[in-house]
């Protein structure tokens, strides 16, 4: 298997499994963290149960409402922000060097589409 780094407007995701410790890696054009392979696992986990969540719960809102949601595991904290068709998205690594990163509504869709086809979780 070799690495892979895709990328769109505003977000960022590789996966490196020759790494020794960090195989994962998340940003946008401006910034990116490492993160180990289970912090890359819960990362692509979480962001997909948020958006699951996002979209089951956007047939009770009104077109105005906005949503604030969030999941963690032991590694990660997340958030999602805003409306079901345009939300921004907040980590924070809750172990070792302790990072936290946001993307904006304009490049979640993007970076979770690529989270999901990044490798098999």
């Amino acid at each position: 298997m070799e690495r892979v780094l895709k990328s769109g407007l505003g977000w960022r995701i590789g996966w490196n499994p020759a790494a020794p410790e960090f195989k994962g890696l998340v940003g946008t054009d401006d910034w990116a963290i490492e993160l180990t392979e289970a912090e890359l696992n819960d990362f692509c986990r979480l962001l997909t149960q948020l958006a699951d969540t996002i979209r089951q719960i956007a047939t009770e809102l009104m077109d105005e409402e906005k949503i604030s949601c969030e999941a963690e595991s032991d590694l990660l904290w997340m958030e999602v922000e805003g409306y079901p068709h345009a939300y921004s998205l907040r980590f924070i690594v809750k172990t070792g060097r302790c990072a936290e990163g946001k993307w904006d509504d304009s490049a979640v869709g993007g970076l979770l589409k690529a989270s999901q086809m990044l490798k098999v979780f």
